[in-house]
């Protein structure tokens, strides 16, 4: 299958990154190599491009897109060791990185990645096919409080009920996850075209018909906890901000609340990281701003985008830029 993916808020990021020809510029979820390409257009035989994915698939495809760019580097990783991995190269400045997260079109699209519940397909739900946990796993041995916390529950502290509280935000969680276990003490579930079913099975029609399809939230659920998204966006993001060059710029796109929460606190803190009670007169405690958030509201994509790929409709961008 070939790797098509739209990329989203393409012109809006490419502006935001604010592009120097002769700067270094880091994608840290390559994917398809969309916005890259645009980026690498941009830069002078100067500059300098890398490009991180965990996906073998989209790093097949990245490298064939980004094949007449001698200024790209590509490395299949993911970017929660950019930091490393950019050191590994002399690397220890950059002028902007950019991050498109969520699931990619060609994961949700490809039937044998087991990422939606559209198609009945083995369970996997794997953005690095090299890991030995999958969806089956979580689903076939995560308890029953386990799995009725990952369809429902989210928080800061680590223990895995707090970790996954809002990963799907579902009323119906602890039904779901009742269903899920009675069923599986029958047979094992291996493929999405059962979960699905269970899930349906857990929820009153009368809710389905009203709030989309019912095994959207929890698939996102399975997904997040599978692929630690959330923990690896939360632990990543000060140390990208560190490496940032004066006037460098950190562009992300979110897809769902629980991402965007996590980038807007994390900027928020980085522009003011002042401790000091709010009646001091001065700070105290000498913890000095990063620098600024460019975006104090998300830019979103435009009608006609949203028209064009259904799928860019929950996007938002938020921009920090960095100074010294």
């Amino acid at each position: 299958m070939e790797f098509k993916h739209k990329s989203v808020l393409l012109e809006e990021t490419i502006e935001g990154l604010d592009i120097k020809p002769d700067g270094i510029y880091v994608d840290g979820t390559l994917g398809g190599a969309g916005h890259a390409g645009e980026v690498c257009r941009k830069l002078s035989a100067k500059g300098r491009f890398i490009g991180i994915d965990q996906d073998q698939d989209a790093i097949i495809a990245a490298s064939e897109r980004l094949a007449p760019y001698k200024q790209a580097t590509i490395i299949r990783s993911n970017y929660c060791y950019m930091v490393q991995e950019l050191a590994a190269r002399g690397i220890y400045k950059v002028d902007g990185i950019l991050l498109d997260l969520g699931v990619s079109s060609y994961q949700l699209d490809n039937e044998e990645r087991g990422f939606t519940y559209r198609v009945d397909a083995p369970l996997d739900m794997r953005m690095d096919q090299r890991q030995s946990l999958t969806a089956r796993d979580i689903v076939n041995e995560y308890s029953e409080m386990e799995l009725f916390h990952i369809i429902r529950d989210y928080g800061e502290e680590k223990e895995l009920y707090r970790i996954i509280r809002d990963y799907g935000e579902d009323k119906f969680a602890k039904n779901i996850a009742k269903h899920i276990v009675a069923a599986r003490q029958v047979k094992p579930i291996t493929t999405t075209g059962e979960l699905t079913e269970i899930i349906r099975e857990s929820i009153p029609m009368k809710m389905q018909v009203k709030s989309g399809h019912p095994a959207k939230r929890t698939f996102q659920a399975i997904r997040i906890e599978l692929n630690r998204e959330l923990d690896v966006l939360r632990d990543s993001l000060d140390g990208m901000i560190d490496i940032l060059d004066d006037g460098g710029r950190l562009c992300i796109i979110t897809f769902h609340s629980l991402e965007d929460r996590i980038v807007k606190t994390i900027f928020r803190k980085n522009e003011n990281p002042c401790t000091c009670p709010s009646d001091f007169p001065v700070c105290v405690c000498g913890k000095k701003s990063k620098g600024k958030v460019i975006t104090r509201k998300p830019i979103l994509p435009g009608e006609t985008e949203m028209e064009d790929n259904p799928r860019s409709k929950s996007a938002k961008l938020r921009i920090f830029e960095r100074v010294l």
